[in-house]
């Protein structure tokens, strides 16, 4: 992934911990828990490589210019773990693809 836009990782964290789950890690890479789900969260300023995986949740967190690219990428690699987009914009965010159900704002 690109350079590591701090604003946007604080953003990310401040939404998973809003929802209930706990934070862990630090930099644009972090793990978030609530009961049994665990959630791998990635921060994105592009979209050069989609980590790899399996059996595992993943979020992605973007601004809008990248929320597009990323999700293309996504669809083409099509990971072997269940993905969603989070597009956060100013303070306002907006989950973009969540599987296996429609859009949903926040």
């Amino acid at each position: 992934m690109g350079p590591v836009n701090m604003r946007l990782v604080e953003q990310a964290r401040s939404i998973f911990a809003e929802l209930g789950y706990t934070v862990e890690g630090n930099g644009p890479e972090f793990r978030a828990e609530r009961a049994w789900k665990v959630v791998y969260v990635n921060t994105v300023s592009d979209t050069r490589e989609i980590p790899s995986g399996s059996g595992e949740f993943r979020c992605f967190v973007a601004q809008p210019e990248d929320a597009d690219d990323l999700e293309r990428r996504l669809r083409e690699t099509d990971p072997d773990y269940e993905w969603a987009v989070i597009v956060v914009d100013g303070e306002e965010y907006q989950v973009e693809r969540a599987p296996p159900g429609p859009r949903v704002s926040a």
